[in-house]
């Protein structure tokens, strides 16, 4: 990168940062930060375990905001410093350390930039994921398989922890469907792109002939919402609730007892289920906060698809529209239909390098608004 290309970065990279230090208000945060940590030093901080855990949560969430700042603001400074000595000596063994400290920087300004335009009013929550392999029986299935590697992989990779809360194992290979709840700031803001018909080319490993099969998997995306969360309002007298007997690993527990939980919403036939913990009344509070995600999906649904109307939009609203196909043969791709972003490395991609995916459909949906 030539020097004039640095000095226009640095200029255009000073405004941005101004502008997240400005939006973040520093001060508040800050004020906030050592009010939670207050709260952790009380002698009756842990008697309700659950608020407890909450507050740690935030804490942690506002933490890592305020210190990734601070972080790329001294990165600035130092590359400011730096640029200021190879302009005065071009030649200096710094210029190879200056282009490399551009490239991390520009990247992770990048990526704090996203960061801040997570600002929906669920975007920081924790993300229930389901998949849903569709018609095809053991191919399809596999296929679901294939996406909760590639979806604990990326998580992983972004210092996210997976719950299971459901799993349905198929009757050869792969999943009937699983159900995931990803906890880490920003998990549902990333996620939410992930929504929608996941598409399979590949020679198929079951078809004794070769033959190259097309499989479809259903993604869906929700923020986490608690039980007791009181904007979402649920009838008892709307839902009926069936227990039964858990599945797969997970203890002495497991078919032994009626613990797992079913929850129908009778007027929208919404159902959920919860599995995954060892009492029938934590699976109820896990299956009725996973109900009111639902719920609250529908709203916004329904909300996107009047404003559409009423822009005179042509555009599918929902989770049952293609947005990506995953070819393994006759040639390797992965391509995003919204936004055309591809790449013909697919083996990263199914390691969990969902980042470049996740970037252009945020960069979109940001001159979406803009327009």
């Amino acid at each position: 990168m030539e020097l004039s290309e640095v000095k226009v970065l640095l200029e255009t990279s000073e405004e941005k940062i101004q502008s997240f230090g400005r939006s973040l208000d520093l001060e508040a945060l800050e004020a906030d930060i050592a009010e939670y940590e207050d709260q952790m030093l009380d002698p009756s901080f842990w008697e309700d375990s659950h608020a407890a855990q909450e507050v740690i949560n935030a804490s942690n969430q506002l933490k890592s905001v305020f210190e990734t700042f601070n972080k790329l603001k001294e990165m600035y400074e130092e590359l400011e410093v730096m640029y200021e000595f190879v302009k005065e000596d071009p030649e200096s063994e710094f210029e190879e350390e200056l282009a490399g400290n551009v490239a991390e920087f520009e990247a992770a300004l990048n990526e704090y930039e996203l960061t801040m335009l997570l600002n929906g009013p669920h975007d920081k929550n924790n993300a229930i994921l389901e998949i849903h392999p569709g018609a095809g029986g053991t191919e399809s299935q596999d296929w679901g398989s294939l996406l909760h590697r590639m979806f604990t992989r990326w998580a992983d990779k972004k210092g996210y922890t997976i719950e299971t809360l459901d799993y349905q194992a198929g009757d050869e290979a792969g999943i009937k469907s699983v159900t995931l709840l990803i906890k880490g700031l920003n998990a549902y803001g990333n996620l939410r792109s992930e929504r929608g018909v996941h598409r399979l080319v590949r020679i198929s490993p079951f078809d004794s002939a070769g033959r190259r099969h097309t499989s479809f998997c259903s993604i869906d995306v929700m923020p986490e919402i608690a039980a007791d969360n009181a904007d979402i309002e649920v009838s008892l007298d709307d839902i009926r609730v069936d227990t039964y007997r858990a599945s797969g690993a997970g203890g002495q527990h497991i078919n032994k007892t009626s613990s797992a939980i079913r929850i129908t919403h009778i007027p929208t036939g919404i159902v959920v289920q919860s599995q995954a913990q060892r009492s029938q009344f934590q699976n109820r509070d896990t299956a009725m906060g996973m109900l009111k995600a639902k719920l609250f999906q529908k709203q916004e649904e329904e909300r996107e698809s009047e404003l559409a109307a009423i822009r005179g939009e042509q555009k599918e609203i929902g989770w049952g529209s293609q947005i990506r196909s995953y070819v393994f043969h006759p040639y390797s791709m992965v391509k995003d239909h919204r936004t055309n972003h591809e790449t013909g490395n697919v083996q990263s991609v199914m390691d969990g390098d969902l980042d470049p995916f996740i970037d252009a459909f945020l960069k979109m949906n940001i001159t979406n608004d803009e327009d």
